[in-house]
């Protein structure tokens, strides 16, 4: 955890720079920073350039809570190097804030997937979009969120699963640790004789959706139930990334998924993922490398990016998902799309997107920042 700045903050900016510290949390309530500006983030105040860089004003935003904790990263340094800026971001779920969006009720929203192109109750979210920006609605993926494998089993470091021993696993058809399919991918661990305690998320999660997205593309013959944001494996639920992550830490033979940060506050063990070219640790880079090889669906400077979570390229962790920034190609109110654009460059800058490291999250990789920044730099 990087150390926030304190000195000459107000006893309110205090307990709000104070509340920010708690990387990686579930609480859904907005959050923003005062314009006095606590910092929790390492890029300098020259990070994305100097005050000509500074929107004016007041941001509001509000979507997935996968981005919460990188979303405020940004938001605090820029607000730091921005005197007067107030960047407000309220964690109440992708498809709250896209509607919210669609309601001309926030300034830009945070999705863990792009705008749907196909019709769903009569309605297409990127049309809806479209309609009230009166523009194009681009969807820039933001934050790469690598989804850990985390468990809790002494003397077992390294643990390395592929997606048929996991699928197999949180269907229950695994139900011991010393399993000979999970002993096949670990040749001289010392796997105990021990039940496997599965925990999944009892709330409606984009991360169970694209956890279940990589289990069915990578494992299509053991996952055949189709990918959702509700949980349809076996095991005991728990509310939110915190719930199943501080479960497994209080559970010998526990194993989860959640969001990276969530496992290293809790101090899981994180499984390696063995993908077919050799088993692949989760760091920044080996996550970056999944990103960089997901393919852009969308159109021009609409960045929706279909990831292939069953590749076999070698180093890359497969197991991620990505939030969006989901904005207007060309605001109704210029001076507001020239705050928006100017938050939006310093959240995309290198400094910036390697500070999301240290609190779980992995950078942008260098060929889809530089298509982020070409469609930050087209914004009107």
């Amino acid at each position: 955890m990087k150390t926030q700045r304190l000195a000459g903050l107000s006893t309110i900016a205090l307990a709000g720079a104070l509340a920010l510290t708690a990387c990686g949390s579930d609480n859904n309530s907005s959050s923003g920073a005062s314009s006095s500006g606590a910092s929790s983030s390492g890029a300098s105040s020259s990070a994305a350039g100097g005050d000509a860089d500074c929107g004016k004003g007041t941001l509001n935003a509000e979507g997935s809570s996968a981005q919460k904790a990188a979303f405020e990263e940004a938001a605090n340094s820029y607000q730091e190097k921005c005197s007067g800026t107030t960047v407000n971001y309220n964690a109440t779920g992708s498809g709250a804030g896209i509607k919210q969006f669609i309601a001309k009720q926030a300034d830009f929203a945070g999705s863990d997937s792009a705008l749907k192109t196909k019709e769903k109750d009569g309605k297409i979210e990127q049309t809806e979009a479209d309609k009230a920006c009166a523009s194009p609605a681009w969807n820039l993926p933001m934050v790469t969120g690598p989804i850990a494998v985390g468990y809790n089993l002494k003397g077992v470091d390294g643990l390395v699963l592929n997606a048929d021993v996991m699928a197999d696993i949180f269907n229950g058809k695994i139900t011991k640790w010393n399993d000979p399919a999970i002993a096949k991918l670990n040749s001289g661990a010392s796997l105990p004789d021990k039940d496997i305690k599965v925990f999944f998320r009892s709330d409606e999660s984009g991360t169970t959706e694209n956890f279940t997205k990589y289990l069915q593309a990578a494992a299509p013959s053991k996952w055949t139930a189709e990918p959702g944001k509700k949980w349809t494996g076996k095991g005991e639920g728990k509310e939110k990334s915190a719930g199943v992550a501080g479960a497994v830490a209080s559970t010998e033979g526990g194993i989860t998924y959640a969001e990276w940060s969530y496992a290293k506050d809790n101090k899981l063990g994180i499984a390696k993922v063995d993908t077919g070219a050799g088993a692949v640790e989760l760091t920044g880079e080996s996550a970056g490398k999944a990103v960089a090889a997901a393919k852009v669906a969308g159109e021009g400077n609409n960045l929706a990016l279909k990831l292939d979570y069953a590749t076999k390229e070698a180093g890359a962790y497969p197991i991620v998902l990505v939030t969006y920034e989901i904005v207007c190609s060309k605001n109704a109110d210029a001076e507001k799309g020239e705050n928006v654009k100017a938050f939006l460059k310093h959240m995309a800058s290198a400094d910036v997107q390697k500070s999301f490291e240290e609190i779980g999250f992995a950078p942008l990789p260098t060929e889809v920042q530089g298509k982020v920044s070409t469609a930050i730099d087209a914004l009107q």
